[in-house]
């Protein structure tokens, strides 16, 4: 694919704080009367969020390991329009405790068997319904794309939930490259499938099918929340949170938010989920983040937030779509969200 694509020229971030800063500037907001929920967008009168002018959350050194062309994306990534100002999760929590069965179902199994997880070269194949298809390079995708940091919630349908700095940029705008037909009315995601690499895949005891599909449909996948990341914490991607791409859907529970991605395609047919598939009375397609609809075996009214502590509580009370009502609740206007759950 072409690189006259780009969108732009990637804004220059400002100096690299550390967590300390960062919280004075969470006090110095809360102080003003803002709230800790999703910034739509920045005002002039807000000159300390605005794009290219807030301080960027992290202090990680890029992996070694990433690709130079990568480590030049990441290192420029600025500050996005669309972040909560919770504190973030620190990162030797996000990047221990996974879910990514692929890897094992411990919740300390990806980080384990994630480290020698090859990414280099990667490929995604993009299919379907559009005008462009085949199979395209790590670099084809993320390259002609400027970077940036989203501070999201993320929610995890086993009741636990992080707030991670992601890097990555709009699926929207990567979609739109490939000119979807007006037939596509879902988008289907697929998790790289190699047994060799990923002892889950190969395991006699494994709980769902492979390859791990997901899918949106096509009005969510464009929403503007919705991005692929490719970084966290200012840190290439790793292994366990899902390199060298993952998708981010920041309403829905966790498990939507497909890892390793090695295929994207442009469907007429709401495709069937892996979990969907695996157990349909408890995980359905739409996974939408919702205190009102438990999970058959637990509710889903709180939350407990990572990492907590011995002496304070970390349950918190859980928001409507994760708390980003404002911007996705408009997607499911007349639905049954009991019943398309």
């Amino acid at each position: 694919m072409s690189r006259k694509e780009t969108l732009g020229k990637d804004i220059k971030s400002h100096e690299i704080t550390d967590e300390s800063l960062y919280l004075k500037r969470r006090d110095f907001m809360k102080a003003m009367g803002l709230g800790l929920g999703i910034l739509p967008q920045f005002s002039k009168s807000n000159t300390d969020l605005q794009s290219g002018s807030h301080i960027l959350t992290h202090n990680h050194q890029i992996n070694n390991e990433a690709p130079g062309w990568v480590k030049q994306k990441i290192s420029a990534a600025h500050p996005g329009l669309y972040s909560t100002i919770e504190t973030p999760t620190p990162y030797e929590y996000v990047s221990t405790y996974n879910n990514f069965y692929e890897f094992g179902s411990g919740k300390d199994d990806p980080v384990a068997n994630a480290q020698n997880l090859r990414i280099d070269p990667w490929s995604v194949e993009i299919a379907g319904d559009a005008e462009i298809t085949g199979t395209f390079t790590l670099e084809d995708v993320v390259a002609p794309h400027d970077l940036e940091e989203r501070i999201y919630r993320l929610r995890c349908v086993e009741a636990w939930s992080m707030v991670v700095p992601w890097i990555g940029f709009p699926l929207k705008k990567l979609l739109s490259r490939f000119k979807p037909l007006s037939t596509a009315k879902y988008v289907r995601f697929e998790t790289l499938y190699d047994p060799s690499q990923m002892p889950g895949q190969r395991s006699l005891f494994k709980s769902i099918d492979y390859p791990y599909v997901e899918g949106l449909r096509i009005d969510e996948a464009t929403n503007d929340l919705v991005i692929l990341a490719v970084g966290l914490y200012g840190k290439y991607l790793p292994g366990q949170n899902g390199a060298p791409l993952r998708l981010i859907v920041p309403w829905k529970y966790g498990f939507k938010s497909i890892k390793s991605i090695v295929k994207i395609e442009f469907t007429s047919k709401r495709p069937k989920t892996t979990w969907e598939v695996s157990n349909p009375k408890e995980y359905g397609f739409y996974a939408n983040v919702n205190p009102n609809v438990d999970h058959p075996r637990w509710s889903q009214a709180t939350e407990r937030r990572l990492p907590g502590g011995l002496f304070r509580s970390s349950q918190i009370d859980t928001k409507m779509f994760n708390g980003y009502a404002e911007q996705v609740a408009y997607l499911y206007k007349g639905m049954d969200l009991k019943r398309f759950f």
